[in-house]
């Protein structure tokens, strides 16, 4: 079909995912435009390109927002107007409807806890369990000292460490969420990388896969369900006396801790594989301004120690 300003804005929508990106996303996104694509054709059904203005959109947001919170209207507000600047440029619309729109939504629920101090860090490292085999619980130690996706670090194999210079190789992932495993491309370019780890975790792992051939998984044995690993994680929260997080939040963790350290923004979304630092910026802000803060009180004091006598004016 030829796009055409009196085409319905979903069936437009629902083209352009199609062309810009199947193939181009992971599935896991790829589904997340399709609920999009769902969610538009329900609530405007009857809106067509050459309808699409400020106050049509804004329309179409806010009844959005009346069912989610804020920040999924946002990111249902980013899927469609990607395509609506598409559609600009292909003469469709001759102003942008989605110029100062207002993001509303509902009140957030609230968040279980998204990291750990460095001191429940610890508390929570010293009750793990870590046999002579691979465990759950050297997964656990292994996503709090890298940062890895739990997709990534399931995926990893003897092969992937150099253990001679302490380092891991991300290249793949693994499909835990799919009945026949499998592995699976990584979320993004950037996600392909080497970290570099720890002394005593590389002699660990080493002796740890001696035993495993080269490119066998080192803690894949069957079907996984990240249901099992946040159990387990939570039994050691609850053990510890610490907040209880899931499996994710250890990537979290690694990530504030290192923030706190004062690693540089550029080296810690290198190492977490984001596409950009500005993800980094974004999902670590309100850390970000928790050390801002402690800079500014940290300014005031040394700029207070330069002791001068200023003469009146």
């Amino acid at each position: 079909m030829i796009a055409s300003k009196s085409q319905y804005f979903y069936e437009y929508f629902s083209e352009w995912i199609k062309i810009y990106k199947y193939g181009a996303v992971r599935p896991v996104t790829y589904q997340k435009y399709l609920m999009t694509l769902r969610r538009l054709t329900e609530l405007s059904p009857n809106l067509k390109i050459c309808e699409l203005d400020k106050r049509s959109y804004q329309t179409l947001l806010n009844d959005y927002a009346e069912t989610h919170e804020r920040q999924t209207t946002m990111d249902f507000h980013h899927h469609l107007k990607s395509a609506i600047l598409d559609a600009i440029d292909e003469g469709l619309l001759s102003i942008d409807p989605t110029r100062k729109v207002v993001i509303k939504g509902k009140t957030a629920t609230k968040r279980k806890n998204k990291y750990l101090s460095q001191f429940e860090l610890q508390s929570l490292l010293k009750n793990l369990s870590l046999t002579d085999s691979p465990n759950w619980d050297w997964l656990i130690l292994l996503i709090s000292k890298t940062g890895l996706r739990f997709s990534e670090a399931l995926a990893l194999t003897p092969n992937d460490f150099d253990f001679s210079t302490h380092k891991i190789s991300i290249t793949k992932t693994w499909n835990y969420k799919g009945a026949e495993g499998g592995f699976m491309e990584t979320k993004n370019t950037s996600s392909k990388r080497v970290i570099p780890i720890d002394a005593p975790l590389a002699v660990n792992f080493e002796t740890l896969t001696k035993d495993l051939a080269a490119n066998e998984l080192i803690f894949v044995q069957g079907r996984v369900f990240n249901s099992t690993v946040n159990s387990r994680l939570k039994y050691l929260c609850k053990t510890a006396g610490v907040p209880v997080i899931s499996i994710h939040s250890l990537r979290h963790t690694h990530a504030s801790l290192l923030i706190f350290a004062g690693v540089s923004i550029a080296s810690i979304a290198k190492r977490l594989g984001h596409s950009s630092v500005t993800t980094t910026q974004e999902t670590y802000l309100h850390i970000i301004r928790e050390l801002e803060n402690q800079d500014n009180d940290k300014i005031m004091n040394h700029l207070s120690a330069l002791d001068v006598n200023i003469r009146a004016l």
